[in-house]
């Protein structure tokens, strides 16, 4: 079967090259193509704003207001219905897809790129190459209907490929300015993260103190689910891709039960928070679940994680159960009250000019020298694998790599031993052995959900209304989402509400505040109330696959996390 290949001009500055979108397409893609999102009543027709109060950021409010001069202190506002059918000038626009993929980023470009041509058929949406980077480089192609069609409803970032480069230095918004004039773009829309987000603001901030009139708007982006807040309600993917992991961990649990011989250690992708964990828990009703947030709160060691599994496993054994699941959030040993001490000092230690001139085969015994001896006896204690993996290459923000940390092997070899000796002891006569999984990729590029399908084509023709009405330093925003589509509520937010002041890299800098997951909750209330009949008896609920057609009560709902926050 011939592919099917559209080959866009991709233009770095008098260089010509071509660019290959989308192949072979697969019978669901064909039919996905065709479902039309929903929009909230005050994007359809004509639109006008409403400005509300003056805003502040969530802390460290002074700092903020000095580094942010010029975006400081705007108000939220909303898109309602009007009567008045306004007429805009042509504007082209430009767009970016920054850090890690997540369901539903292309139905912000057909969103953005639909509502364009709706205000004025001559705009023009160029999308930048491979994230921040396609920016700084002028690495672009023009978006056109054929590849706006080629990838409505569709998961992933390849359209227009992401990256992680960060946008912090003047030379880089200098060469960004370069080619925005060149194309003569009004502004540029960021899809991303919290970090990414922190980047739009401060080049909102450089391009508004230097009178540039260029402005830039952000879109909230990951499948970590800690980019929420009071105005967004959840980041877009994280229904996705929850629904993704929970359909596999439901067959797995599944096949738990037909053998009765496995423990399944099942790691999730999240990052810091344990949003993930959480809401597959709920969704799926594991054996164990471990929310790093609680570990924290409770200064449990590694230890007690380790006998509080053992426990449960001991437990169903007695029952003549040998089998189960349990969920760890990816970023479990960060929150490890002594873990989380020793990598802080790490993070520092390993951001100075010495070592990086340290020989791989020295390191170790490097770190040794220099940690505290608290610090350095925890390093000293761990297993060499786990100890090197703590030492590997940071992310461009500084941080652990957690997901290269197997902690699911870590922890079924701590309990493996632990059994052993129970089992001298006659506290344990069961069987254990483990499997290992690690969810994270698998959920990233899925195609998405209808719930992010319609959400992120809002989002979308929210950053085009917000450029319309000549906002910057803003992210697009939808609220009263558990309610149908037709209710959502669609504004902008001033990024700047969202910041405080964090050390990051040995520094302290602006960014949006992570939303970790309260334990004072509805969601985790919700599964603490369930936890310890979870544990002990098979309670596994088997979601499915994502239903993207059939009856509203199946293909349309949201998570089970934001029913709860919202007392649904």
């Amino acid at each position: 079967m011939p592919c099917h290949v559209h080959c866009p001009v991709l233009r770095t500055g008098k260089a010509l090259h071509f660019y290959f979108s989308n192949m072979e397409k697969s019978a669901l893609q064909i039919a996905r193509a065709a479902y039309q999102p929903k929009l909230p009543a005050g994007l359809r027709g004509n639109v006008s704003i409403k400005e509300g109060e003056p805003t502040q950021s969530v802390g460290d409010q002074e700092e903020i207001k000095k580094l942010f001069p010029n975006t400081y202190g705007m108000p939220l506002v909303e898109f309602v219905p009007s009567d008045e059918k306004k007429t805009y000038a042509p504007m082209n626009i430009g767009i970016i897809l920054s850090g890690g993929q997540a369901p539903g980023g292309h139905n912000v470009i057909c969103g953005l790129y639909d509502e364009l041509k709706k205000q004025n058929p001559a705009n023009k949406l160029y999308g930048f190459l491979m994230g921040p980077g396609g920016l700084v480089d002028h690495k672009y192609i023009e978006l056109n209907d054929a590849l706006i069609d080629d990838y409505r409803n569709t998961g992933g970032f390849d359209l227009i490929g992401s990256g992680r480069t960060k946008l912090e230095e003047e030379s880089q918004f200098e060469s960004g300015l370069e080619i925005i004039r060149e194309l003569g773009i009004k502004a540029i829309v960021i899809i991303g993260g919290d970090d990414s987000n922190t980047n739009a603001c401060v080049l909102a901030e450089y391009y508004a103190a230097k009178n540039y009139g260029v402005q830039v708007i952000g879109c909230p982006k990951t499948i970590d689910g800690d980019l929420k807040n009071d105005q967004i309600e959840t980041s877009f993917g994280f229904d996705t891709a929850c629904k993704t992991y929970a359909e596999v961990i439901g067959n797995i649990q599944r096949d738990a039960n037909s053998a009765r011989k496995y423990w399944h250690f099942i790691k999730l992708m999240g990052r810091s928070a344990s949003h993930i964990a959480l809401e597959c828990a709920l969704q799926c009703q594991p054996n164990v679940c471990i929310v790093s947030e609680e570990v924290e709160e409770k200064n449990q060691t590694l230890d007690d994680i380790v006998t509080y599994i053992a426990d449960v496993v001991a437990k169903r054994a007695a029952n003549g159960h040998n089998f189960g699941t349990v969920l760890i959030p990816e970023g479990l040993i960060e929150f490890i009250p002594a873990m989380k001490k020793l990598i802080a000092e790490l993070n520092d230690l390993l951001a100075t000019p010495e070592a990086a001139s340290v020989e791989p085969a020295a390191q170790r015994a490097w770190i040794l020298s220099k940690l505290s001896a608290a610090n350095a006896a925890i390093y000293e204690s761990l297993p060499e694998g786990v100890a090197k993996q703590l030492t590997m290459e940071r992310d461009p923000h500084g941080n652990v790599q957690v997901s290269l940390i197997e902690t699911e092997k870590l922890l079924s070899e701590m309990v493996a031993v632990k059994l052993a000796a129970w089992k001298k002891e006659g506290k344990f006569s069961g069987k254990f052995a483990a499997q290992h999984h690690f969810f994270g990729y698998e959920g990233r590029c899925a195609a998405p959900s209808n719930y992010d399908a319609d959400y992120c084509y809002a989002l979308g023709t929210s950053a085009a209304q917000l450029v319309a009405n000549g906002k910057t330093g803003y992210m697009a925003i939808v609220k009263n989402t558990t309610a149908p589509a037709e209710q959502w509520v669609a504004g902008g937010v001033p990024i700047t509400m969202m910041m405080n002041m964090e050390r990051r890299n040995g520094k302290m800098k602006p960014v949006i505040k992570k939303a970790l997951v309260r334990l004072d909750g509805a969601p985790f209330k919700e599964f603490a109330a369930h936890r310890e009949e979870w544990a002990l008896n098979t309670c596994f609920v088997y979601p499915g696959p994502i239903q993207y057609f059939g009856p509203t009560e199946v293909c349309d709902q949201c998570t089970i996390t934001l029913k709860l926050e919202q007392g649904k």
